[in-house]
C-alpha cells in the first residue's frame, strides 16, 4: 500500500503551493543521492518524495489525489503524463524537478555532478494482443525484444569538443549584438563521451543486439490503444547514460459472441418463440465462464437485462461493469401444415394481440438507459 503522500513531504492537507514546494526541497536535500551514496532506502525516498510533489504541486492532479487519493493515477498507461506511477528514474526526477534545488550545492544528474546530465536511450514499441478474458482479469505477458545494449569491453572517454557537458556554445553576431547559444555537441551526440575501445562485434557507437525476455504486467481493464510503459527496457545509449523505455500498445482481440463498451458488455440472445411464451433458463456467454439466467414466461423481443458486475473492470479501479443481455425473439421463416394452422386459428384471438404495458419502455428508452 502506497504511502499517503502528504505524510511523505511531512505537510498538512491545507499546505498551500510554496509550502509544499519547501517541503519537497527539505526531503530532496536530505535524501539526495550525492549526500547518501550507495544508500538504497535514501534513493527510494528520494523517488517517493519528488513523486508526491508531481502531483501536489500540480493543482489539477492535487484535486484528483484529494478526491481519490491514489487510484486516481494508478493502473493507467500511456507514453506520457510524467513518471508517475511508471517506474521513474533519477533522470526524470532532476530533468522535471532540477530547478528546486536552487542553490543547494547539488549536481543536476544523479552520480554526475557538475550539471551533466546523463542521454537517455530510444524507446522501443511493440503491440500485444489481448483477449478479453485476459482484458477482464489482467495477465503478466511475456515478450521477446531486441535491445542496443552497450558491448562487453566497450570503453569510453571525455569528449574533448564539449570537455563531457554534451553540449556547445556558439555566438553569432546579430543586428543586436553578440548572442550566445547552446546545441548539441556534435561530436558525441549529448553524451559527452566518445567511443574509446570497440570489441569487434559492436557497431561505431560500441553498441550490439541483444535479445532479452521482458514480463510485462497488464492491468485489468486496460483498452484497446492504449500504451503501457516497461522502464529502461528499450535501447542503450553510448557512454553514462540510462536504457531508454518499452512502449507496449494494447490491440484487443474480438470476443465471438460478447461485444464490449467501455466497461460494460453486450450479448444478444436469441430464443424461440415457445421459449418466449413458457419462459426459460439460459447459460449464456459471460467474459469469465457461463452464467445462468431465467427468462419470465411471456418475455419480450428487445427486453434488456442487466447483470450487474459481470462487465470489464475499470483500469483506474472505479468499479466493474455490466453485461447487457439484448433478448431478441427468434421468428420461425417456415412453418409446417399443423403449425400454420395453429397459428391462423389464434389470429383473432386478443391474447396474442400485441398489448404493451405503460411500464414498457420504448426503444429509444432502452438505448438512453443503456447509456446512463
Amino acid at each position: 500500500m502506497k504511502n499517503d503522500f502528504y505524510e511523505i513531504l511531512g505537510i498538512t492537507r491545507n499546505a498551500d503551493a510554496a509550502e509544499i514546494k519547501k517541503a519537497y526541497r527539505k526531503k530532496a536535500i536530505e535524501f539526495h543521492p550525492d549526500k547518501n551514496p550507495g544508500d538504497a532506502v535514501a534513493e527510494e525516498n528520494f523517488k517517493k518524495a519528488a513523486e508526491a510533489y508531481e502531483i501536489l504541486s500540480d493543482p489539477q492532479k492535487k484535486a484528483k489525489y484529494d478526491q481519490y487519493g491514489h487510484q486516481a493515477f494508478d493502473g493507467g498507461g500511456g507514453g506520457g503524463g510524467g513518471f508517475h506511477g511508471g517506474g521513474m528514474n533519477m533522470d526524470d526526477i532532476f530533468s522535471q524537478f532540477g530547478d528546486i534545488f536552487g542553490g543547494g550545492g547539488f549536481g543536476g544528474g544523479f552520480g554526475g555532478g557538475g550539471g551533466q546530465r546523463r542521454v537517455k536511450g530510444s524507446n522501443l514499441r511493440i503491440k500485444v494482443k489481448l483477449t478479453l478474458e485476459e482484458i477482464a482479469n489482467g495477465v503478466e505477458k511475456k515478450v521477446k525484444v531486441k535491445r542496443k545494449v552497450q558491448a562487453a569491453g566497450v570503453s569510453y572517454k571525455t569528449c574533448s569538443t564539449c570537455n563531457g557537458q554534451g553540449q556547445v556554445m556558439r555566438v553569432t553576431n546579430t543586428i543586436l549584438g553578440r548572442m550566445q547559444s547552446a546545441s548539441t555537441c556534435p561530436s558525441c551526440g549529448g553524451t559527452g563521451q566518445i567511443l574509446d575501445k570497440k570489441p569487434s562485434n559492436a557497431d561505431a557507437q560500441g553498441m550490439v543486439l541483444e535479445d532479452e525476455t521482458v514480463a510485462i504486467k497488464i492491468p485489468a481493464g486496460v483498452v484497446d490503444g492504449m500504451q503501457l510503459k516497461v522502464a529502461n527496457k528499450g535501447n542503450d545509449a553510448p557512454g553514462n547514460s540510462i536504457p531508454g523505455d518499452l512502449i507496449v500498445a494494447i490491440e484487443e482481440i474480438e470476443h465471438e459472441t460478447l461485444k464490449r463498451e467501455g466497461e460494460n458488455l453486450h450479448l444478444d440472445l436469441y430464443i424461440s418463440f415457445s421459449e418466449a411464451v413458457l419462459g426459460v433458463s439460459k447459460d449464456i456467454d459471460a467474459v469469465n465462464g457461463k452464467v445462468r439466467i431465467k427468462l419470465e414466461e411471456g418475455i419480450q423481443s428487445g427486453k434488456i437485462l442487466r447483470l450487474k458486475g459481470k462487465g470489464i473492470p475499470s483500469v483506474n479501479s472505479y468499479g466493474t461493469g455490466d453485461l447487457l443481455v439484448h433478448v431478441n425473439v427468434w421468428t420461425p421463416k417456415t412453418l409446417t401444415k399443423e403449425q400454420k394452422q395453429f397459428f391462423e386459428s389464434n389470429l383473432s384471438d386478443d391474447n396474442f394481440a400485441p398489448s404493451p404495458e405503460k411500464t414498457d419502455k420504448s426503444f429509444f428508452e432502452k438505448v438512453k438507459d443503456m447509456f446512463s
